[in-house]
């Protein structure tokens, strides 16, 4: 990412070019490169410890904050010292091996070049093995390098690779398991900040009981909408916000923490053997099974460590993690636990209860700030995953603004984002019970990491090439803990589990019926695309006129053209001189190099040339509508003349077709794309009519792709053509 780029180009001014038979380079470098180095090696550091410290008030809310709640989710009825050693011993192995081992040892390494999450896996494992359903979301080798491999490791192939390639279904399950995993998450930043906040303000009405939960719900709902009217401010000044407040979380919880296991159990520390854990099942049994639906919230926004990884950088974030979140935790619910050994009945506000009275308020005011922060971790991530997918074409388009110049994985969708607000809200006003909005948590969360686990598991198996002993270990051991996990909560289904699988169907929904419909779309336009031939042909009609100025004519396909031109054609009897045909077209990587972004190549028609504009999901579109004009035509220009020394081109002709692509430009610049519906005939299925009408209500409703090249509106031009199926 950014921050990666930052580091990395101080390295590089470290190079220093010497000549070895040159005595006085050679003393320069002895005196002066070494200092240089170190000079460049503490930069790094500092600037990695400041971004550790900057992840504290994104990344990490939502795991940290977890002590809030995580007690008062569960149902317990008559527990005993025993059980509460049962359940923390369940806690600590699952923040270890899940937490440590999981995702801050191996997810962060299974990073697109710098973006994490479900969709980052996902185009990972479609770029380097051809697992892809749209055909157009191929990478063509011959356009960019950034499309080759990244593990250039891999030289053969394994099986599970081959099937997926030859098996439509396997890929298409493939897909269906990213989308789910996205839309979980996207549940995931709805009920953190719900959960998070009431759990907090919660706190009040310890020393007042008096207070209504009816007052604590509307606090939270407008903590909350505070919080939501904040994103636009950007990550960064976000989380320079925020960060201070974690940071004093993330300090006081864990010496509350060691204060409560000094007066109340000394021992605890003992329940981290895993014996503990066999005699917890063995001694309740299902009950002991239904538990775990509470347990599994002591691990909830793990899965932001990965998702924002975009935001920041692996180093920053195993940093803040192993050294500060991760013992901080452990902590935590080692004195929570020790105060519950001593008050066993005390836990449906095991928080609050374990603080003592003469830091209270202290701390609540805290908690809450906390839980504000906590609701940031996950949003951040929902903003990033729905940028992914909308770069990749498999959701709606909608606004994403760049909030950061120099980071370009820092991003807001105020669409998304007021969506978001009224959901939780919503959640809040609704379930404002916080054991059932626990419960709907506890099924996000473990589907989330199941997910991962399925995804990571194909990468080490189809990229990596891992030893099969290392990933039968890691499959056999996270598959079946978060298994266990999954099958516990789904039993929570109609205590609130069923509010993330009604948000994740019907954002689910959503995915498919837009990707179908863009599926679909692409199908036809393939079918009836219009060759070089075919265009000479019509352009030959005497009717036809070419009229003077510069047109920017769109196209979805490259090899060929869409068939909307030859609508065009018939219809306004004319083309422009200078015609370039431009495709935006979004690779499967992350970032396209500045140099490749533009690729432009001369057609065999006079006038004509092909334009492709390559994006990365990660990538932002910051040209303006003349800046995109001036640099497509630069390229065009350099083109030409780099041609023209290959082929027998006559000098004068060369600068004619330099001047007239000079003239044509000051002549006039148009741009027109096709306004494309679907047609859909009697004879269609009852399932083609259902998602194709779906799809056009979403894609009637959902933003241009053009005013994202900051193309004026006064010089577009739509033209409506209808796709029959």
């Amino acid at each position: 990412m950014a921050e990666d780029r930052e580091i990395g180009s101080s390295e590089s001014e470290m190079e220093v070019v010497v000549d070895p038979n040159d005595q006085n380079s050679l003393q320069s470098l002895n005196v002066n490169s070494v200092p240089l180095q170190q000079h460049h090696q503490v930069d790094s550091r500092k600037k990695t410890l400041l971004l550790a410290y900057r992840t504290l008030g994104v990344v990490f809310g939502g795991l940290v904050t977890s002590p809030l709640y995580v007690y008062p989710s569960m149902p317990l009825k008559s527990p005993t010292k025993e059980d509460y050693l049962g359940i923390y011993s369940i806690m600590f192995w699952t923040l270890s091996l899940i937490g440590v081992v999981k995702y801050s040892c191996i997810a962060l390494k299974a990073d697109d070049q710098g973006e994490g999450g479900t969709f980052a896996l996902y185009s990972l494992l479609c770029r380097n093995i051809n697992v892809g359903i749209l055909p157009a979301k191929r990478n063509n080798s011959k356009l960019s390098s950034s499309s080759t491999l990244l593990y250039e490791g891999t030289k053969k192939q394994s099986k599970l690779a081959r099937y997926f390639e030859s098996s439509i279904i396997a890929r298409r399950v493939l897909l269906f398991v990213a989308m789910l995993g996205m839309c979980m998450l996207i549940g995931d930043g709805i009920l953190t900040p719900a959960i998070s906040v009431l759990s907090a303000m919660e706190g009040i009405r310890s020393p007042f009981p008096s207070v209504s939960k009816s007052l604590v719900e509307f606090l939270s709902a407008i903590v909350l909408i505070v919080l939501f009217l904040l994103q636009k401010f950007g990550t960064s000044r976000v989380s320079f916000l925020f960060s201070p407040i974690m940071g004093a979380w993330t300090l006081v919880t864990p010496l509350v923490g060691i204060y409560s296991i000094v007066h109340h159990y000394p021992s605890i520390f003992r329940a981290v053997s895993p014996h503990y854990i066999l005699a917890f099942f063995l001694r309740n049994g299902k009950e002991g099974w239904l538990l775990l639906g509470g347990t599994v919230l002591c691990i909830t926004g793990s899965e932001a460590l990965f998702a924002d990884l975009g935001h920041f950088n692996k180093s920053s974030i195993q940093i803040a993690f192993l050294f500060t979140i991760y013992p901080s935790l452990v902590l935590t619910y080692a004195g929570q636990t020790a105060y519950l050994i001593k008050h066993p009945y005390d836990h449906r506000d095991g928080f609050y209860k374990f603080i003592p009275k003469s830091i209270y308020w202290p701390v609540f005011v805290i908690s809450t700030l906390a839980a504000i922060v906590a609701s940031q971790s996950l949003v951040s991530a929902t903003f990033s995953i729905i940028k992914q997918s909308v770069a990749l074409d498999y959701f709606p388009r909608v606004k994403v603004v760049h909030t950061s110049s120099s980071k370009e994985g820092e991003v807001y969708s105020p669409d998304v984002n007021y969506i978001l607000m009224v959901l939780c809200v919503a959640v809040i006003l609704i379930f404002g019970d916080g054991q059932d909005i626990g419960n709907a948590f506890g099924v996000v969360v473990s589907m989330v990491m199941l997910i991962t686990t399925v995804l990571l598991t194909l990468v080490m198996i189809m990229i990596w090439q891992t030893p099969l002993v290392l990933i039968f270990l890691y499959f056999i051991v996270f598959f079946t803990m978060e298994g266990v996990y999954v099958s516990a909560v789904c039993t929570k289904l109609l205590k609130g589990g069923w509010i993330p699988f009604a948000i994740s169907f019907i954002l689910a929904f959503i995915m498919f019926g837009w990707f179908y419909g863009r599926q679909r779309k692409v199908e036809y336009e393939l079918t009836h695309k219009i060759n070089l031939e075919r265009l000479k042909v019509l352009l030959a009609d005497p009717a036809v006129q070419r009229v003077p100025g510069l047109c920017f004519f769109y196209t979805n396909i490259q090899d060929g053209l869409a068939p909307i031109l030859g609508h065009y054609i018939k219809n306004m009897k004319s083309l422009h001189k200078i015609t370039i045909f431009t495709t935006l077209q979004y690779l499967l990587v992350p970032k396209v190099a500045s140099h490749e972004r533009i690729v432009v190549h001369k057609m065999d028609l006079k006038g004509a040339y092909e334009c492709v504009i390559q994006y990365g999901y990660a990538d932002s579109f910051n040209l303006e509508g003349d800046d995109f004009v001036r640099q497509v035509t630069d390229c065009l220009k350099a083109h030409i003349l780099s041609k023209s020394g290959c082929i027998s081109m006559v000098p004068s002709e060369v600068e004619k077709e330099v001047s007239d692509l000079e003239e044509a430009k000051l002549v006039g610049v148009v741009h027109v794309r096709g306004k494309t519906k679907f047609y859909i005939g009697k004879n269609s299925s009852w399932f083609d009519r259902s998602m194709l009408a779906f799809y056009e209500v979403l894609h009637n409703n959902c933003r241009s792709a053009l005013p994202a090249l900051g193309i004026p509106l006064l010089h577009c031009i739509e033209v409506g053509m209808l796709y029959e199926v």
